[in-house]
């Protein structure tokens, strides 16, 4: 078996915290310590911030999704808006948000739109 856990070092734990769970629409799956929050985003793979202030803000990641329309949909009417949006062929889109120290999660996918 396979476990991926895709990290983002965060300088400051309680707006991490706040912005992980708008952008994921839950709570942590998990707190594996006091600078950790761990998410659960599909069967056997994890997103996660650490507090390491030193390192903070240089992260990049992308999640494919099933279906990125409404997935995006969802992030926006929780009140957080794309950094940017990427096209690509045959209709893949990856879409970028930042969190509050610039790493970028970004979610990718076919779009009907």
């Amino acid at each position: 078996m396979v476990e991926l856990f895709a990290g983002f070092a965060v300088s400051d734990y309680g707006p991490a915290l706040a912005w992980y769970r708008q952008l994921l629409g839950s709570e942590p799956s998990f707190f594996p310590n006091e600078r950790e929050a761990v998410w659960e985003v599909g069967a056997h793979c994890y997103v996660y911030f650490e507090v390491l202030p030193d390192r903070a803000g240089r992260g990049l990641s992308m999640v494919m999704v099933e279906d990125l329309d409404e997935l995006i949909d969802a992030i926006t009417a929780r009140g957080i808006d794309a950094l940017r949006t990427e096209q690509y062929e045959e209709g893949m889109r990856k879409v970028v948000y930042a969190d509050p120290d610039g790493n970028e999660i970004s979610f990718g996918g076919t779009s009907r739109r």
